[in-house]
């Protein structure tokens, strides 16, 4: 299972799509790019302060397996950017989740609306009908 940023976000914020975000962390497969590990960061940055987008990083770096763009990634991520209407940050877990062959864990309406052969989006959004203002909690599990 591959995860995005907004996956990891709505388990920092402990929404309710955190729930189905953790049990697959728990499974101990969970990958997420460093580009979306990127995005988390300044995310939760601005929201709740460096401090704690630092503690959710240095969580993620332990529960996840996060993958470092290479060039084969970073141009593949490219021709979905070029091919999709979504952002460069998405087109990497788009990318990531294609490499590996995996499910890719989202509730970011531009990925949830993709139609790609070959890849599978499980949709956060149905675990997570209207996602509160964050809480402020600090890690993933």
């Amino acid at each position: 299972m591959v995860l995005d940023a907004w996956a990891v976000i709505a388990a920092a914020r402990a929404e309710p799509a955190a729930t189905r975000v953790r049990t697959e962390i728990q499974k101990g497969d969970a990958g997420i790019s460093w580009i979306n590990l990127g995005e988390v960061s300044y995310t939760l940055s601005r929201e709740f302060g460096l401090s704690h987008a630092e503690q959710v990083v240095d969580a993620a770096r332990r529960e996840l397996n996060c993958e470092e763009p290479d060039a084969e990634l970073v141009l593949a991520a490219a021709r979905i950017k070029a091919a999709e209407r979504l952002s460069y940050a998405d087109a990497f877990a788009v990318a990531t989740a294609e490499r590996q062959n995996a499910p890719l864990l989202s509730g970011d309406p531009e990925i949830v609306a993709l139609a790609r052969q070959g890849l599978r989006v499980v949709d956060l959004r149905a675990d997570d009908p209207s996602p509160p203002e964050g809480t402020g909690r600090t890690g993933l599990g």
